[in-house]
Protein backbone atom coordinates (compact mmCIF):
# COMPACT_ATOMS: atom_id res chain seq x y z
CA UNK A 1 0.00 0.00 0.00
CA UNK A 2 2.12 3.08 -1.16
CA UNK A 3 1.77 6.60 -1.78
CA UNK A 4 2.88 9.79 -2.16
CA UNK A 5 1.79 10.45 1.08
CA UNK A 6 3.66 8.10 2.92
CA UNK A 7 6.20 8.76 5.76
CA UNK A 8 9.79 7.51 3.97
CA UNK A 9 11.30 5.89 6.74
CA UNK A 10 12.35 3.35 4.06
CA UNK A 11 14.15 5.54 1.31
CA UNK A 12 15.37 8.31 3.09
CA UNK A 13 18.23 10.05 0.83
CA UNK A 14 21.48 10.41 3.14
CA UNK A 15 21.12 11.90 6.26
CA UNK A 16 17.74 13.52 6.19
CA UNK A 17 18.14 15.24 2.85
CA UNK A 18 22.14 15.99 3.56
CA UNK A 19 24.47 15.15 0.24
CA UNK A 20 26.31 12.11 0.52
CA UNK A 21 29.22 13.80 -0.98
CA UNK A 22 28.94 15.94 2.74
CA UNK A 23 28.31 12.59 4.57
CA UNK A 24 31.31 10.74 3.11
CA UNK A 25 33.50 13.70 3.75
CA UNK A 26 32.55 13.77 7.62
CA UNK A 27 32.64 9.96 7.94
CA UNK A 28 36.42 10.15 6.67
CA UNK A 29 37.20 12.68 9.04
CA UNK A 30 38.25 15.21 6.41
CA UNK A 31 35.10 17.91 8.31
CA UNK A 32 36.12 19.71 11.44
CA UNK A 33 34.92 17.65 14.84
CA UNK A 34 32.06 20.38 14.89
CA UNK A 35 30.50 20.38 11.73
CA UNK A 36 30.20 16.55 11.44
CA UNK A 37 28.97 16.26 15.11
CA UNK A 38 26.05 18.68 14.05
CA UNK A 39 25.63 16.05 10.61
CA UNK A 40 25.05 13.35 12.62
CA UNK A 41 23.23 15.22 15.65
CA UNK A 42 19.08 14.66 15.48
CA UNK A 43 17.84 11.37 16.36
CA UNK A 44 18.70 11.27 19.65
CA UNK A 45 16.81 14.74 19.42
CA UNK A 46 14.26 13.50 17.70
CA UNK A 47 13.91 10.80 20.52
CA UNK A 48 14.23 12.61 23.25
CA UNK A 49 10.71 13.85 22.81
CA UNK A 50 9.32 11.14 23.72
CA UNK A 51 11.05 11.65 27.13
CA UNK A 52 9.13 14.65 27.48
CA UNK A 53 5.79 13.98 26.24
CA UNK A 54 2.28 14.92 28.01
CA UNK A 55 2.16 11.54 30.06
CA UNK A 56 5.55 13.02 31.48
CA UNK A 57 3.47 16.07 32.67
CA UNK A 58 0.80 13.60 34.04
CA UNK A 59 3.02 11.29 36.19
CA UNK A 60 5.37 13.92 37.36
CA UNK A 61 2.50 16.29 38.59
CA UNK A 62 1.17 13.76 40.35
CA UNK A 63 4.77 12.69 41.68
CA UNK A 64 5.38 16.23 42.43
CA UNK A 65 2.03 17.21 44.17
CA UNK A 66 1.60 13.69 46.38
CA UNK A 67 5.07 12.77 47.57
CA UNK A 68 7.13 15.81 46.90
CA UNK A 69 10.67 15.11 46.15
CA UNK A 70 10.67 11.25 47.16
CA UNK A 71 10.21 10.22 43.96
CA UNK A 72 13.05 11.83 41.90
CA UNK A 73 15.15 9.03 41.75
CA UNK A 74 12.95 6.72 40.18
CA UNK A 75 13.12 9.75 37.24
CA UNK A 76 16.66 9.52 37.49
CA UNK A 77 16.87 6.09 36.78
CA UNK A 78 14.44 5.46 34.34
CA UNK A 79 16.58 8.03 32.45
CA UNK A 80 19.63 6.22 33.03
CA UNK A 81 17.58 2.77 31.67
CA UNK A 82 16.60 5.22 28.53
CA UNK A 83 20.24 6.13 28.03
CA UNK A 84 21.18 2.56 27.70
CA UNK A 85 18.19 1.48 25.91
CA UNK A 86 18.43 4.60 22.93
CA UNK A 87 22.14 3.69 22.56
CA UNK A 88 21.41 0.28 21.69
CA UNK A 89 18.83 1.04 19.34
CA UNK A 90 21.07 4.29 17.69
CA UNK A 91 23.76 1.03 17.41
CA UNK A 92 21.33 -1.20 15.65
CA UNK A 93 20.62 0.91 12.81
CA UNK A 94 24.14 2.00 12.63
CA UNK A 95 25.83 -1.14 12.63
CA UNK A 96 23.52 -3.30 10.61
CA UNK A 97 21.70 -0.57 8.51
CA UNK A 98 18.54 -2.04 9.55
CA UNK A 99 15.49 -0.45 12.09
CA UNK A 100 14.85 -2.78 15.47
CA UNK A 101 11.28 -3.43 13.41
CA UNK A 102 12.63 -4.77 10.36
CA UNK A 103 15.19 -7.12 12.06
CA UNK A 104 12.31 -8.43 14.39
CA UNK A 105 10.40 -9.95 11.38
CA UNK A 106 13.26 -11.03 9.89
CA UNK A 107 15.12 -13.09 12.79
CA UNK A 108 12.38 -14.11 14.71
CA UNK A 109 9.71 -16.57 14.24
CA UNK A 110 6.55 -15.21 12.58
CA UNK A 111 4.07 -15.80 15.66
CA UNK A 112 6.62 -14.09 17.77
CA UNK A 113 7.12 -11.10 15.41
CA UNK A 114 3.14 -11.38 14.96
CA UNK A 115 2.85 -10.70 18.80
CA UNK A 116 5.17 -7.81 19.21
CA UNK A 117 3.77 -5.99 16.08
CA UNK A 118 0.17 -6.34 18.43
CA UNK A 119 1.82 -5.18 21.16
CA UNK A 120 3.76 -2.09 20.13
CA UNK A 121 0.36 -1.54 18.32
CA UNK A 122 -1.59 -1.33 21.66
CA UNK A 123 1.32 0.89 22.69
CA UNK A 124 1.07 3.19 19.52
CA UNK A 125 -2.22 3.63 20.89
CA UNK A 126 -1.78 4.24 24.25
CA UNK A 127 0.94 6.42 23.02
CA UNK A 128 -1.16 8.37 21.08
CA UNK A 129 -3.72 9.15 23.68
CA UNK A 130 -1.17 11.05 25.37
CA UNK A 131 -0.12 13.34 22.93
CA UNK A 132 -3.50 14.14 21.71
CA UNK A 133 -4.70 14.86 25.53
CA UNK A 134 -1.32 16.97 25.70
CA UNK A 135 -2.13 18.82 22.96
CA UNK A 136 -5.97 19.11 23.34
CA UNK A 137 -5.56 20.34 27.10
CA UNK A 138 -3.19 23.19 26.37
CA UNK A 139 -5.62 24.09 22.88
CA UNK A 140 -8.71 23.92 25.62
CA UNK A 141 -6.74 26.20 28.57
CA UNK A 142 -5.48 28.96 26.00
CA UNK A 143 -9.12 28.89 23.83
CA UNK A 144 -11.35 27.96 25.68
CA UNK A 145 -11.92 24.98 23.61
CA UNK A 146 -13.54 21.43 24.11
CA UNK A 147 -10.80 18.24 24.54
CA UNK A 148 -12.20 17.01 21.38
CA UNK A 149 -11.96 20.23 19.36
CA UNK A 150 -8.53 20.43 20.69
CA UNK A 151 -7.47 17.28 19.83
CA UNK A 152 -8.27 17.81 16.18
CA UNK A 153 -6.20 21.12 16.39
CA UNK A 154 -3.68 18.91 17.41
CA UNK A 155 -4.00 16.53 14.61
CA UNK A 156 -3.83 19.23 11.76
CA UNK A 157 -0.92 20.63 12.71
CA UNK A 158 0.71 17.23 13.15
CA UNK A 159 0.13 16.31 9.67
CA UNK A 160 1.00 19.90 8.97
CA UNK A 161 5.03 19.64 10.09
CA UNK A 162 5.16 15.80 8.65
CA UNK A 163 3.76 17.33 5.09
CA UNK A 164 6.19 20.23 5.71
CA UNK A 165 8.91 17.29 6.39
CA UNK A 166 8.43 15.46 2.98
CA UNK A 167 11.74 13.63 1.91
CA UNK A 168 13.98 15.29 4.51
CA UNK A 169 14.26 14.10 7.84
CA UNK A 170 16.78 16.96 8.70
CA UNK A 171 13.70 19.44 8.63
CA UNK A 172 11.73 17.22 11.47
CA UNK A 173 14.47 17.13 13.22
CA UNK A 174 15.58 20.82 13.24
CA UNK A 175 11.37 21.52 14.22
CA UNK A 176 11.60 18.97 17.16
CA UNK A 177 14.62 20.38 18.65
CA UNK A 178 13.25 23.46 18.45
CA UNK A 179 9.95 22.18 20.47
CA UNK A 180 12.68 20.38 22.91
CA UNK A 181 14.17 23.80 23.37
CA UNK A 182 11.18 25.27 24.05
CA UNK A 183 10.09 22.64 26.69
CA UNK A 184 13.70 23.52 28.43
CA UNK A 185 13.52 27.13 28.53
CA UNK A 186 9.99 26.98 30.03
CA UNK A 187 10.94 24.41 32.72
CA UNK A 188 14.26 26.78 33.64
CA UNK A 189 11.92 29.76 34.02
CA UNK A 190 9.83 27.61 36.39
CA UNK A 191 13.02 26.77 38.44
CA UNK A 192 13.59 30.00 39.23
CA UNK A 193 10.07 31.05 39.83
CA UNK A 194 8.97 28.39 42.24
CA UNK A 195 10.32 27.89 45.99
CA UNK A 196 12.35 25.11 45.48
CA UNK A 197 14.08 22.66 48.55
CA UNK A 198 17.14 22.13 46.50
CA UNK A 199 18.19 19.87 49.80
CA UNK A 200 14.66 17.72 49.59
CA UNK A 201 15.42 17.07 46.01
CA UNK A 202 18.78 15.82 46.16
CA UNK A 203 18.08 13.68 48.94
CA UNK A 204 15.17 12.56 46.51
CA UNK A 205 17.47 11.29 43.95
CA UNK A 206 19.70 9.17 45.80
CA UNK A 207 17.25 8.04 48.53
CA UNK A 208 14.96 4.89 47.06
CA UNK A 209 11.67 4.86 48.19
CA UNK A 210 7.83 4.09 47.41
CA UNK A 211 5.64 5.00 50.13
CA UNK A 212 2.31 3.08 49.10
CA UNK A 213 0.35 1.51 46.71
CA UNK A 214 -0.30 5.00 44.68
CA UNK A 215 3.30 5.77 44.60
CA UNK A 216 4.37 2.54 42.84
CA UNK A 217 1.50 3.10 40.59
CA UNK A 218 2.86 6.45 39.64
CA UNK A 219 6.49 4.86 39.66
CA UNK A 220 5.32 2.60 36.98
CA UNK A 221 3.97 5.44 34.75
CA UNK A 222 7.04 7.28 35.32
CA UNK A 223 9.33 4.61 34.36
CA UNK A 224 6.30 3.98 31.18
CA UNK A 225 6.36 7.86 30.49
CA UNK A 226 10.49 7.73 30.15
CA UNK A 227 11.47 4.73 28.61
CA UNK A 228 9.11 4.69 25.64
CA UNK A 229 8.14 1.55 22.94
CA UNK A 230 8.07 3.23 20.42
CA UNK A 231 11.47 5.52 20.59
CA UNK A 232 13.09 2.65 20.98
CA UNK A 233 12.10 1.53 17.41
CA UNK A 234 12.34 4.58 15.99
CA UNK A 235 16.07 5.63 17.07
CA UNK A 236 17.06 2.22 14.90
CA UNK A 237 15.54 3.82 12.16
CA UNK A 238 17.09 7.55 12.14
CA UNK A 239 20.33 6.39 12.33
CA UNK A 240 19.63 3.38 9.53
CA UNK A 241 19.55 6.04 6.94
CA UNK A 242 22.95 8.57 8.15
CA UNK A 243 24.90 7.71 5.65
CA UNK A 244 26.33 4.22 3.91
CA UNK A 245 29.31 3.31 6.32
CA UNK A 246 31.67 0.59 4.26
CA UNK A 247 33.96 -0.42 7.17
CA UNK A 248 33.82 -0.80 11.01
CA UNK A 249 36.22 1.63 11.12
CA UNK A 250 33.53 4.37 9.96
CA UNK A 251 30.62 2.50 11.79
CA UNK A 252 33.06 3.15 14.94
CA UNK A 253 33.00 7.00 14.19
CA UNK A 254 29.53 7.31 13.64
CA UNK A 255 29.10 5.47 16.76
CA UNK A 256 31.18 7.70 18.94
CA UNK A 257 29.16 10.61 17.94
CA UNK A 258 25.90 8.52 18.22
CA UNK A 259 26.72 8.06 22.02
CA UNK A 260 27.32 11.96 22.58
CA UNK A 261 23.84 12.71 21.42
CA UNK A 262 22.71 10.36 22.93
CA UNK A 263 23.91 11.41 26.30
CA UNK A 264 23.40 14.54 26.03
CA UNK A 265 20.13 14.79 24.24
CA UNK A 266 18.70 12.28 27.06
CA UNK A 267 20.30 14.47 30.25
CA UNK A 268 18.44 17.38 28.59
CA UNK A 269 15.52 15.43 28.71
CA UNK A 270 15.90 14.06 31.84
CA UNK A 271 16.48 17.49 33.59
CA UNK A 272 13.54 18.71 32.45
CA UNK A 273 11.46 15.41 33.96
CA UNK A 274 13.09 16.40 37.11
CA UNK A 275 12.29 20.23 36.81
CA UNK A 276 8.31 18.82 36.06
CA UNK A 277 8.27 16.69 39.69
CA UNK A 278 10.54 19.74 41.14
CA UNK A 279 8.20 22.36 40.37
CA UNK A 280 4.91 20.44 41.64
CA UNK A 281 6.87 19.20 44.88
CA UNK A 282 7.45 23.17 45.37
CA UNK A 283 3.96 24.58 44.13
CA UNK A 284 1.34 22.04 45.43
CA UNK A 285 3.00 19.48 47.67
CA UNK A 286 2.92 21.53 50.78
CA UNK A 287 -0.81 23.07 50.77
CA UNK A 288 -1.94 20.84 47.72
CA UNK A 289 -0.86 17.66 47.72
CA UNK A 290 -4.26 16.66 46.43
CA UNK A 291 -3.81 18.67 42.76
CA UNK A 292 -3.71 15.60 40.49
CA UNK A 293 -4.97 16.98 37.30
CA UNK A 294 -2.87 19.30 34.60
CA UNK A 295 -5.71 21.41 34.39
CA UNK A 296 -6.01 22.08 37.65
CA UNK A 297 -2.06 22.61 37.66
CA UNK A 298 -2.43 25.25 35.53
CA UNK A 299 -5.12 27.22 37.08
CA UNK A 300 -3.26 26.94 40.76
CA UNK A 301 0.52 28.17 39.43
CA UNK A 302 -1.43 31.74 38.99
CA UNK A 303 -2.36 32.33 42.77
CA UNK A 304 0.41 30.11 43.78
CA UNK A 305 3.82 31.63 41.43
CA UNK A 306 2.50 34.32 39.40
CA UNK A 307 1.07 34.02 35.61
CA UNK A 308 4.84 34.05 34.23
CA UNK A 309 5.08 30.15 35.87
CA UNK A 310 1.56 29.48 33.91
CA UNK A 311 2.20 30.88 30.98
CA UNK A 312 5.45 28.81 30.89
CA UNK A 313 3.53 25.74 32.01
CA UNK A 314 1.31 25.56 29.24
CA UNK A 315 3.61 26.58 26.19
CA UNK A 316 5.77 23.63 27.41
CA UNK A 317 2.66 21.75 27.25
CA UNK A 318 1.10 22.47 23.65
CA UNK A 319 5.01 22.05 22.32
CA UNK A 320 5.13 18.80 24.10
CA UNK A 321 1.70 17.39 22.85
CA UNK A 322 1.92 18.81 19.02
CA UNK A 323 5.99 17.37 18.79
CA UNK A 324 5.62 14.69 20.71
CA UNK A 325 2.69 13.63 18.68
CA UNK A 326 5.02 14.26 14.93
CA UNK A 327 7.44 11.81 16.49
CA UNK A 328 4.59 9.15 17.32
CA UNK A 329 3.35 8.91 13.79
CA UNK A 330 7.44 8.97 12.36
CA UNK A 331 7.53 5.65 15.15
CA UNK A 332 4.68 4.17 13.28
CA UNK A 333 5.41 4.26 10.26
CA UNK A 334 8.49 2.60 11.08
CA UNK A 335 6.81 -0.33 13.11
CA UNK A 336 4.44 -0.51 10.49
CA UNK A 337 6.74 -1.11 7.63
CA UNK A 338 8.96 -2.92 9.65
CA UNK A 339 7.12 -5.77 10.65
CA UNK A 340 4.84 -5.68 7.26
CA UNK A 341 7.32 -4.36 4.97
CA UNK A 342 4.28 -1.86 4.02
CA UNK A 343 4.43 1.53 3.28
CA UNK A 344 1.15 2.91 4.27
CA UNK A 345 -0.17 6.96 3.88
CA UNK A 346 -0.17 9.03 6.81
CA UNK A 347 -3.45 9.97 6.96
CA UNK A 348 -3.89 5.74 7.83
CA UNK A 349 -1.20 5.88 10.10
CA UNK A 350 -2.69 9.06 11.76
CA UNK A 351 -6.04 7.51 11.87
CA UNK A 352 -5.09 3.47 13.25
CA UNK A 353 -4.09 5.23 16.79
CA UNK A 354 -5.96 8.39 16.64
CA UNK A 355 -9.58 6.78 16.38
CA UNK A 356 -9.28 5.03 19.97
CA UNK A 357 -8.02 8.43 21.67
CA UNK A 358 -10.86 10.16 20.80
CA UNK A 359 -13.41 7.19 21.59
CA UNK A 360 -11.71 7.36 25.08
CA UNK A 361 -12.27 11.27 25.35
CA UNK A 362 -15.46 10.88 24.01
CA UNK A 363 -16.27 8.37 27.10
CA UNK A 364 -15.89 11.02 29.49
CA UNK A 365 -12.66 9.61 30.75
CA UNK A 366 -10.57 11.99 33.01
CA UNK A 367 -7.84 13.36 30.83
CA UNK A 368 -5.01 13.35 33.38
CA UNK A 369 -5.99 10.02 34.68
CA UNK A 370 -6.36 8.81 30.76
CA UNK A 371 -2.50 10.58 30.77
CA UNK A 372 -1.59 7.98 33.74
CA UNK A 373 -3.04 5.32 32.81
CA UNK A 374 -1.44 5.54 28.86
CA UNK A 375 2.14 5.58 30.74
CA UNK A 376 1.36 2.08 32.36
CA UNK A 377 0.31 0.31 29.57
CA UNK A 378 3.78 1.99 27.74
CA UNK A 379 5.53 0.48 30.71
CA UNK A 380 3.81 -3.08 30.14
CA UNK A 381 4.57 -2.90 26.68
CA UNK A 382 8.14 -1.86 27.16
CA UNK A 383 9.97 -5.69 27.87
CA UNK A 384 9.04 -6.33 24.08
CA UNK A 385 11.23 -4.11 22.71
CA UNK A 386 13.48 -4.24 25.24
CA UNK A 387 14.27 -7.56 24.84
CA UNK A 388 14.58 -8.24 21.72
CA UNK A 389 16.87 -5.09 21.03
CA UNK A 390 18.90 -6.86 23.84
CA UNK A 391 19.22 -10.20 21.83
CA UNK A 392 19.18 -8.72 18.63
CA UNK A 393 22.53 -6.08 19.75
CA UNK A 394 24.03 -9.09 21.69
CA UNK A 395 24.03 -11.39 18.18
CA UNK A 396 27.96 -11.50 16.90
CA UNK A 397 26.46 -13.03 13.72
CA UNK A 398 24.51 -9.59 13.47
CA UNK A 399 26.90 -7.01 14.60
CA UNK A 400 30.56 -8.42 14.15
CA UNK A 401 32.66 -6.97 16.48
CA UNK A 402 29.82 -3.98 17.69
CA UNK A 403 27.78 -6.53 19.43
CA UNK A 404 27.96 -5.81 22.85
CA UNK A 405 30.41 -6.90 25.54
CA UNK A 406 29.76 -8.58 28.59
CA UNK A 407 29.55 -5.66 31.39
CA UNK A 408 26.60 -3.75 28.72
CA UNK A 409 24.23 -6.79 28.22
CA UNK A 410 24.61 -7.18 32.27
CA UNK A 411 23.52 -3.65 32.57
CA UNK A 412 20.79 -4.07 29.97
CA UNK A 413 19.67 -6.88 31.35
CA UNK A 414 19.38 -5.40 34.68
CA UNK A 415 17.25 -2.45 32.80
CA UNK A 416 15.02 -4.93 31.22
CA UNK A 417 14.57 -6.99 35.00
CA UNK A 418 13.72 -3.44 36.99
CA UNK A 419 11.28 -3.02 34.32
CA UNK A 420 9.78 -6.41 34.52
CA UNK A 421 9.31 -6.34 38.14
CA UNK A 422 8.09 -2.98 38.82
CA UNK A 423 5.61 -4.19 36.19
CA UNK A 424 4.79 -7.63 37.86
CA UNK A 425 4.13 -5.59 41.64
CA UNK A 426 1.92 -3.23 39.97
CA UNK A 427 -0.05 -6.02 38.31
CA UNK A 428 -0.29 -7.65 41.80
CA UNK A 429 -1.49 -4.71 43.19
CA UNK A 430 -4.23 -4.21 40.61
CA UNK A 431 -5.67 -8.05 40.97
CA UNK A 432 -5.14 -8.66 44.75
CA UNK A 433 -4.98 -4.96 46.11
CA UNK A 434 -2.40 -5.22 48.43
Amino acid sequence: MASDASFPIDNVPAAGGMSHAALRDAIAGRRGRIVTGWMFTGPAVVASIAYIDPGNFATNIQAGAKYGYTLLWVVLSANLIAMLFQALSAKLGIVTGRNLAELARERFPWPLALVMWIVSEIAAIATDLAEFLGGAIGFSLLFGMSLITGMAATAVITYGILMFNGERFRRVELVVGLFVAVIGVCYVVELFIAPVNWGGAMAGLVTPQIADADALLIAVGIVGATVMPHAIYLHSALTQSRGMLNSDAERERVLRFSNREVIIALALAGVVNMAMVIMAAAAFNAGNPEVAEIETAYHMLTPLLGGAAATAFLISLLASGVSSSVVGTMAGQVIMQGFFRRRIPIWLRRLVTMVPAFAIVAMGVGATQALVMSQVVLSLALPFPMIALIVLSSDRALMGRFANGRLTKIAALVGAAVILVLNAVLLYQTAFGG
